[in-house]
């Protein structure tokens, strides 16, 4: 993946690496570029249908990340630990012909302070992208892949790479979609299977 972002960048793609708490070391990079890849706290995309967008990733509007910085670290700790143990859990699942299950999507989704946190973290989302004059946002951080309208704007979170394998794309139209990599690795095989299937 990230060779294919360089080599998009060599060939001309404006390629923007907006860091978050995970990697908040390169944010001291911020307004530099390396290579044809410029680091950016956030950016305004306008969509090929004239949309303008903030992008950002969305943990400075965390207050636990900005307020209590040791339950910050407690839960990136503890992320890292579910990641390990997932990933360990999903092999043995692979091997059965089961498909990828995601253990923290699930924890996530079971604990009713999480939903409420979700729920406030968007309407922060939307409420500053408002206030910057734009149409909507692009963030990530919570990992929850979704596109809504929130209060009339666009919210727009990617997911994230490492658990979920989920991105945001924009077609030529300048539809915003989101891909799980997961999908896209079975519809050339089903594909292959249908077409097998029917000659």
């Amino acid at each position: 993946m990230v060779q294919k972002l360089l080599r998009k960048a060599r060939k001309g793609t404006e390629v923007i690496y907006v860091p978050g708490n995970h990697d908040e070391v390169a944010r001291q990079f911020d307004g530099l570029a390396f290579g044809d890849i410029t680091v950016r706290e956030d950016a305004i995309h306008v969509t090929a249908a004239g949309r303008r967008l903030w992008v950002v990733h969305g943990d400075l509007f965390d207050g636990v990340v900005q307020h209590a910085r040791w339950l910050a670290y407690l839960g990136d700790s503890l992320y890292t630990l579910i990641l390990a143990v997932n990933r360990h859990f999903n092999r043995i699942r692979a091997r059965l012909g089961f498909p990828y299950w995601s253990l923290s999507q699930y924890l996530k989704h079971q604990v009713k302070n999480a939903v409420n946190y979700i729920n406030s973290f968007e309407q922060a989302m939307v409420d500053e992208a408002r206030r910057r004059g734009c149409d909507g946002v692009i963030c990530g951080h919570i990992h929850k892949a979704e596109i809504r309208e929130v209060d009339g704007q666009l919210y727009c979170n990617d997911g994230d790479w490492v658990e979920s394998l989920s991105a945001l794309v924009e077609t030529q139209d300048g539809e915003l979609q989101i891909v799980y990599w997961t999908t896209l690795l079975d519809a050339p095989a089903t594909a292959g299977r249908r077409a097998t299937a029917t000659a």
